[in-house]
């Protein structure tokens, strides 16, 4: 793949997580091309699911710069703090029905913790007053898994939340539509997976550069959080 450079990072364009790693080259180069998360995906029925031998051979070649995020579906505190600690992670994505109680467990771990709220599920974007996260992931709900479906949504809805609640938009983002959805939804930070890969779990280089690339382009003249 040719110009592998980073993209210069500005203040007016929401940063980016690229999500459901499961190869250790794929994770550096999309590090380098301007990633600032990378998320590990611990749920089995995911076919993005990776060991914690993956994990953590993933999370060693990390950047500084970048953030190791896991995301987990219903787990217990201790499964996701035995993760977090061989896996060196720091950060952590819940995707399911977890309560609000765990959430506040794990930020007295001081472990940053993003919540996924859903337009058309459980919990969904009314209830994001009883969860103290770090920030708040937001997409439609819909599909035979919790995250990953690739099911466009009207992302306008994100800005529903409210600009109290660092916002994390996905849903069906492609390098082609995240410019726009960017747009509609104004959100801190963005989230792919599905729509930059060749197959599950196996990311094309190529739609990353052009989807960062795109992001790049936004500009919502206004404050945006760093979220990682």
């Amino acid at each position: 793949m040719e110009n592998r450079q980073p993209i210069t990072r500005k203040n007016n364009f929401p940063q980016i997580k690229v999500c459901g790693f499961t190869n250790v080259e794929e994770m550096i180069t999309c590090a380098s091309l301007g990633a600032d998360a990378v998320g590990f995906v611990f749920y089995p029925k995911s076919p993005r699911n990776v060991t914690e031998d993956q994990a953590r051979e993933m999370a060693l070649a990390v950047p500084p710069d970048v953030t190791p995020v896991g995301v987990f579906v219903n787990e217990t505190f201790s499964a996701i703090m035995r993760k977090v600690e061989r896996c060196f992670l720091r950060a952590v994505q819940l995707h399911g029905r977890e309560s609000p109680g765990l959430v506040s467990r794990l930020q007295k771990e001081k472990l940053p913790v993003i919540k996924a709220l859903f337009s058309e599920g459980s919990p969904s974007f009314k209830d994001v007053s009883n969860y103290a996260a770090s920030a708040y992931l937001v997409e439609c709900g819909k599909g035979l898994l919790p995250g990953g479906n690739a099911l466009i949504w009207d992302w306008k809805e994100a800005k529903r939340l409210g600009d109290a609640y660092p916002r994390i938009l996905a849903g069906g983002l492609t390098p082609e539509n995240v410019y726009d959805a960017v747009t509609a939804g104004e959100p801190d930070a963005v989230d792919v997976c599905s729509g930059v890969e060749s197959a599950p779990g196996r990311k094309n280089l190529e739609k990353v550069k052009a989807f960062i690339d795109a992001v790049s382009r936004c500009d919502l003249r206004k404050n945006l959080r760093r979220i990682f």
